[in-house]
């Protein structure tokens, strides 16, 4: 009788392979894809935040028309410079969007819009970039600045990053995002040493394109370096921040 049960358990065996071989017979994803969104006035790479779940921040949006016309989106997250890249893509043809804080490639109303690119992933790497109007450009006016008290203060101006007044709205906060890690923004910063300007209604508008100031709250940490950079956002959809470089000041 255990001579049978083993027969049996080897022919199951064999069947459960053979049916492996027959059905997961898929080439492995070997392709690599990457690009970079840049600001299509300045030509400078797009400044953006990551975060953990592609929810915020500058995402890629993957549909692989070649598998389905109706294919679920995948979607990919830039890295703070606003370059990207996966290397475990499968061959086939897709839709390929960007979305963050910028004008929209892809709209519905009020007239329907469709900037999304089309490719041909094959042949190992494929590069596609994107040239973005942002909704805000957040730029340094000078190096953030270690005062006396330990605070650091830091000086910028805020434009407007297009002429669509489909996406001028109201300016409704800036913010020093500090943190003991490159990867400082909205989703990763110290409570204890940023700071916020908050904008009522129309306030900001008046001072597009002047030069403000902000300074964090506390005395730092010594002997350390800290990361520093500004968001500013409008009132518009998921609220991301659009980002200037980020710098590194050292504390004593």
């Amino acid at each position: 009788m255990k001579r049978i049960v083993y027969y049996i358990a080897i022919c199951l065996a064999g069947l459960s392979a053979s049916s492996c071989s027959k059905f997961d017979n898929y080439k492995a994803p070997d392709q690599t894809l990457q690009g970079t969104v840049t600001d299509v006035v300045t030509g400078k790479p797009l400044q953006t935040e990551v975060t953990g779940d592609n929810t915020a921040g500058t995402r890629i949006k993957l549909i692989e028309t070649s598998w389905s016309a109706t294919a679920t989106p995948q979607f990919l997250g830039s890295k703070m410079d606003g370059t990207w890249i996966n290397t475990k893509i499968f061959e086939g043809t897709y839709k390929i969007s960007v979305e963050g804080a910028f004008v929209p490639l892809v709209q519905t109303t009020p007239v329907a819009i469709d900037n999304s690119k089309t490719v041909n992933v094959s042949g190992g790497t494929t590069t596609v970039d994107f040239a973005v109007e942002p909704f805000l450009r957040v730029e340094w006016v000078g190096e953030p600045v270690l005062n006396p008290n330990g605070t650091i203060t830091a000086s910028y101006k805020i434009t407007r990053g297009t002429g669509n007044a489909l996406f001028q709205q109201n300016i409704t906060d800036a913010m020093l995002f500090v943190n003991g890690t490159k990867y400082v923004g909205n989703w990763n910063y110290d409570t204890r040493w940023s700071a916020k300007t908050t904008y009522t209604g129309n306030g900001a508008n008046a001072l597009l394109g002047t030069t403000q100031t902000i300074t964090t709250p506390a005395t730092l940490p010594t002997k350390r370096e800290l990361y520093v950079r500004i968001g500013a956002r409008i009132a518009y959809g998921a609220n991301i921040y659009n980002y200037n470089e980020v710098k590194i000041v050292n504390v004593p």
